[in-house]
């Protein structure tokens, strides 16, 4: 025996592995001990196999079955067959991923469409309630409404963990615009400091009439013609900026079904304005 040898307890300081481990890999042909004593059964491990229970300990964490690993141990950790078997994994976790990708969308729709079959149809109707006030961080800008998104992203990425609730839009039009809409992309935050192209400001509270609308965006108009007709028949003024909240949408990775997406219209009231009720 050229080699320093460990005796098992050695061994297993110097891999890492436990004794239990070491005679399991034994028993399975993995790692063999470089000598056994004939009188005692004691195993002992040659220095030079230190590197070798790494390397099987290292494969065995990355979900490689002992098959495998014995086979790799036996030719002698050629580096073709060490990249072979690594593109092979590599192959597998990617079809892993996809498929655990899909499966999380599946689930959010599922969860979606389950949490909205929940909601009463009395959640539906128009609401009157009260505003807090919110800090808030805004950008304002002209252009398409799809292209809020932009904005909410630069937020997103300035304030991050200080945000303490769901989108808005600030609608500064009182008609709808195509393409030179006059809106503000808002997130409301627990605190934060003034950074260029943001306002950071409190959004003060309001009376507002509220209606929760579910389906695409490009369906709100349904929505916004109900709430019109509510504050016009209660002879009510609309205080600008009227709001859009995003309770559910698109999420960062997955878009989600459009049919389940829950958008609060909020039109504060200009304080006095009154009617029939």
């Amino acid at each position: 025996m050229d080699d320093l040898l460990f005796s098992i307890g050695e061994f297993s300081l110097a891999s890492g592995l436990t004794i239990k481990t070491l005679r399991f890999y034994h028993e399975e042909g993995v790692l063999r001990p470089s000598h056994i004593d004939p009188q005692s059964g004691y195993r002992y491990y040659a220095v030079s196999q230190v590197e070798s229970a790494r390397a099987i300990a290292f494969l065995r964490g990355l979900g490689f079955p002992l098959a495998e690993i014995k086979s790799l141990i036996e030719d002698g950790h050629s580096d073709e067959r060490i990249v072979e078997l690594m593109q092979r994994r590599q192959a597998a976790l990617r079809s892993r991923i996809a498929h655990d990708r899909k499966t999380l969308r599946l689930l959010e729709q599922f969860i979606s469409e389950r949490q909205v079959r929940t909601m009463s149809d009395e959640q539906f109707e128009v609401h009157e309630k009260m505003l807090d006030s919110l800090l808030i961080a805004g950008i304002r800008t002209k252009g398409r409404y799809r292209d809020c998104g932009k904005a909410f992203g630069q937020i997103g990425k300035a304030y991050g963990r200080y945000i303490r609730g769901t989108p808005f839009l600030l609608h500064y039009d009182t008609e709808f615009k195509e393409d030179d809409a006059d809106f503000e992309a808002c997130m409301p935050l627990r605190q934060g400091r003034q950074l260029d192209g943001v306002s950071l400001r409190e959004l003060p509270g309001a009376r507002c009439a509220s209606l929760l609308h579910k389906g695409p965006y490009d369906e709100l108009g349904r929505s916004y013609a109900k709430l019109l007709k509510y504050v016009k028949e209660r002879g009510y003024s609309i205080e600008m900026p009227t709001r859009e909240v995003y309770i559910k949408g698109p999420g960062m990775i997955f878009k989600g079904n459009p049919k389940n997406y829950l958008t609060e219209i909020q039109f504060p009231l200009r304080s006095g304005s009154g009617g029939n009720s």
